[in-house]
């Protein structure tokens, strides 16, 4: 069993900067890649970035070269840094950590962390 547990929500105004982190503990093993999603209200869950195997990091267009992720892979833990926030950024944010084990991938999340961005 897998635990994700997420910190760094907050209001704050456009322009200013936020930083998320997720911690997990559990059954972590093999192949796996650490992100983050976010989901506005009347909106789908979205990819923010995402980091494989602490190596190759993937970002949504929305937010490259506002939002840097980085992992701390000896504690398991995955930042956000997010920098120049606009109100367009305010959503939930979650935590992933996909593991593939056998060629099955599995997903997990974290309970998700508020972030609002006034304009």
């Amino acid at each position: 069993q897998v635990q994700l547990v997420e910190s760094g929500g907050g209001l704050v105004q456009a322009g200013e900067s936020l930083r998320l982190s997720c911690a997990a503990s559990g059954s972590i093993f093999g192949i796996n890649a650490m992100g983050w999603y976010r989901q506005a209200p009347g909106k789908q869950r979205e990819l923010v970035a995402n980091i494989i195997g602490g190596i190759s990091t993937n970002y949504a267009d929305s937010v490259k070269g506002r939002f840097t992720i980085y992992r701390d892979n000896a504690k398991n833990r995955v930042y956000l840094q997010m920098n120049s926030l606009k109100p367009e950024d305010a959503a939930g944010y979650y935590c992933n950590l996909r593991q593939v084990l056998a060629g099955l991938a599995y997903d997990e999340w974290g309970q998700g962390t508020q972030v609002t961005v006034s304009s």
